[in-house]
């Protein structure tokens, strides 16, 4: 049997807050076109740790690989530990698509010019290329109608599936999403996990902090469930949400299914 290629490796990975040990000793591997999903109560570390390995967030020990290159820090051959210079790092970040909880999407610049201004500042492309690929990313999202509107003649849900697009556009290789959905109000929520469940029917690579059990249950690979900053239990959707073994996640479980 062909073994999986690794996307992500998270080796031992400690992040501190002042005195607040936000990750502990976290290790996790996520396979090309897996979608790990991560539940657990607030300040568990689950947006802590997103922002870790797109370096967001730096950490104090252990280390964190996409697709088999260090990001953000690494050991040397002497033990020494090393940092990316913010170029070499900025490169391999903008090959990490992150969706937010909030759009951040320009207010004076419409959908099609938000999607285009990653591509000609950090890309370089010509507007003319960056206009293709924008408008091919927005089709892709269900928005191509959208592209001359501005944020605030989109809903919410549109807004969201802008930035999908936007972080489409740079061609990642791995997709990671903040509570996408919860700023939203809830009949705007299935758009946006359609245009999710979508991604992951093509084949990215993501990691999704939400509360949408649903989405959990129907399209994660695995479920992580953290608690005070550790992986406490993991599993497929079908062991973690019917049999989890845990009473802390069977407590958390009780009260979002």
């Amino acid at each position: 049997m062909k073994q999986k290629e690794v996307m992500v490796k998270v080796e031992k990975v400690n992040k501190f807050f002042k005195k607040l040990h936000a990750l502990r000793d976290i290790n996790l591997e996520v396979h090309k076109g897996e979608v790990v999903v991560l539940i657990g109560s607030s300040g568990s570390g689950k947006t802590t740790l997103l922002r870790c390995i797109n370096h967001l967030e730096t950490i104090d020990s252990g280390c964190i690989y996409v697709d088999g290159e260090p990001i953000g820090c690494w050991v040397d051959e002497k033990g020494a530990r090393c940092r990316d210079p913010e170029r070499v790092l900025n490169k391999k970040r903008s090959r990490i698509g992150m969706v937010f909880q909030k759009f951040h999407l320009f207010a004076h610049m419409t959908a099609l010019e938000n999607v285009m201004l990653s591509l000609t500042t950090v890309q370089k492309l010509s507007k003319e290329k960056a206009r293709e690929i924008a408008i091919q990313q927005l089709r892709h999202v269900g928005l191509e109608d959208k592209m001359d509107s501005y944020p605030s003649r989109l809903s919410g849900g549109q807004q969201q599936r802008v930035a999908i697009a936007r972080s489409l556009a740079m061609q990642p290789k791995l997709m990671l999403f903040d509570e996408p959905t919860s700023a939203l109000d809830p009949e705007l929520v299935g758009e946006v996990l359609e245009t999710m469940t979508t991604l992951a029917k093509e084949g990215m690579t993501m990691i999704v902090v939400t509360h949408e059990m649903g989405f959990a249950r129907e399209v994660g690979d695995r479920i992580l469930f953290l608690h005070d900053g550790v992986i406490l239990e993991e599993g497929t959707p079908q062991e973690m949400l019917i049999n989890p073994k845990s009473e802390r996640a069977k407590s958390f479980l009780s009260k979002v299914l």
